[in-house]
C-alpha cells in the first residue's frame, strides 16, 4: 500500500510555506511561495493554496489519493472547529469558509488555526516547550503574536480570539498601534515598532544601516542582525527597546498564567533570538512576583521558521484522533 503524506503549510500575508511529511513526522519535501494577497479577492489567496497544494504534490512526485490530510497555520482570527476565517488583518477573508474550497478539491481532511497558535503548538509538541504543560508564547514578526498552552491545552478564548498579547497596553501615552489603541506592545517590540523608532531616529539625522532598509515599510530579520552586530547605536536602542517591553509584558503574563516556560519566537527572534532572550531574562524579574519567577524557564523556539509548519502536523493528528 503507497505511503500516506500529511501537506502543512504556513501561510503569511508575503509568502506560504508549504512541506510534506511523511508517516515517520519528517519533513521529506519543502516549498516556498509569495502570497498575493492584493485587494478583496478572497479567491486568490485560496487559489495560491491549492497552487502550493499542487506544486507540493507534482514536485514530490506523489498522487492525491496519498494524502492523508492538509493543514495550516494563518494569520488572523480563525475558528478552528469549523475551518472559518472570521477576520484576517493582511489578508482579504472575513467570515470565509477556507476548509470547503480546499476539501473538495483534494478530497482529504483540511484544518487550519491562527498561525501564532498553531506556532505554540509546534513548539509544544516538537520543539523547545516539549515535555511542559503550561506555556506562555510570544511571536515576533512585522505584527506580535500570542499562544497559551494552559493544562496540555491550546487555550483559544471565546470565540478563538484569545492570546492576543501583541495588544496588552504598556503606556497609554505610547506609540499608536495599528489595532487603534496606543502603547501596545506590538508598537514597541514588533518589526514594525522597532522600524518606526529607527525611522524616527533617521528623521532627527542619525546615522543608520537601517535607515535605508525602513523606507518602504519594515526592515528584513537579517539587517537587523547585521546592524545589532555591527553595534549600530540606532538599532541597539531600538531592539533595547523592544526588549524592554517584552520584559514588562512577559512579567505580567508570568504572574498572570505561571508558566513553566515562555518561548519567543517569530522571524525576529530567529534571526537575533540570543541577544533577545539574554535582555528579557535580565530585566524581566523587576516586572514579577520572585515566587512565580523562579519556577518558569525563558528560552527561544526550537523550530524556527518551522514552528507553524509541525503545529500544523499537530492539528492533523489531533484531528484525525477525534
Amino acid at each position: 500500500m503507497a505511503e500516506k503524506y500529511n501537506i502543512c503549510l504556513d501561510i503569511g500575508g508575503t509568502k506560504i510555506l508549504g512541506a510534506i511529511f511523511n508517516s515517520k513526522k519528517e519533513i521529506v519535501y519543502r516549498i516556498k511561495k509569495k502570497t498575493k494577497a492584493d485587494g478583496d479577492d478572497t479567491q486568490n489567496v485560496e487559489e495560491v493554496i491549492i497552487s502550493v497544494v499542487d506544486e507540493l504534490i507534482s514536485e514530490f512526485g506523489i498522487k492525491t489519493s496519498q494524502i492523508n490530510a492538509i493543514a495550516a497555520g494563518a494569520p488572523g482570527v480563525i475558528d478552528q472547529d469549523k475551518g472559518i476565517v472570521l477576520t484576517s488583518p493582511n489578508l482579504p477573508w472575513k467570515d470565509y469558509n477556507i476548509r470547503k474550497p480546499i476539501e473538495k478539491k483534494f478530497g482529504a481532511p483540511f484544518f487550519i488555526g491562527n498561525d501564532v497558535n498553531v506556532g505554540v503548538l509546534g513548539e509544544y509538541k516538537y520543539g523547545a516547550a516539549r515535555g511542559y504543560d503550561n506555556v506562555v508564547g510570544l511571536f515576533v514578526g512585522t505584527g506580535m503574536g500570542g499562544g497559551l498552552i494552559l493544562d496540555g491545552k491550546l487555550f483559544t478564548g471565546h470565540l478563538f480570539k484569545g492570546a492576543e498579547y501583541g495588544h496588552m497596553i504598556l503606556d497609554p501615552e505610547g506609540p499608536k498601534c495599528n489595532c487603534g489603541q496606543r502603547g501596545c506592545l506590538e508598537a514597541f517590540s514588533s518589526k514594525q515598532g522597532m522600524s518606526d523608532y529607527i525611522r524616527t531616529q533617521a528623521a532627527r539625522g542619525r546615522q543608520t544601516p537601517m535607515a535605508e532598509g525602513v523606507v518602504g515599510g519594515v526592515f528584513k530579520s537579517k539587517l537587523l542582525k547585521k546592524s545589532l552586530e555591527a553595534k549600530d547605536p540606532v538599532a541597539v536602542e531600538a531592539v533595547d527597546r523592544a526588549c524592554h517591553y517584552l520584559a514588562i509584558a512577559t512579567g505580567n503574563l508570568i504572574n498572570t498564567f505561571s508558566p513553566e516556560i515562555v518561548v519567543y519566537g517569530g522571524g525576529v527572534i530567529e534571526a537575533c533570538g540570543d541577544y533577545f532572550v539574554e535582555k528579557i531574562t535580565a530585566e524581566v524579574d523587576k516586572y514579577c512576583m520572585p515566587s512565580i519567577r523562579n519556577t518558569v524557564e525563558l528560552k527561544k523556539a526550537a523550530l524556527g521558521d518551522d514552528s507553524i509548519l509541525y503545529g500544523a502536523l499537530s492539528m492533523i493528528l489531533e484531528g484525525k484522533k477525534k
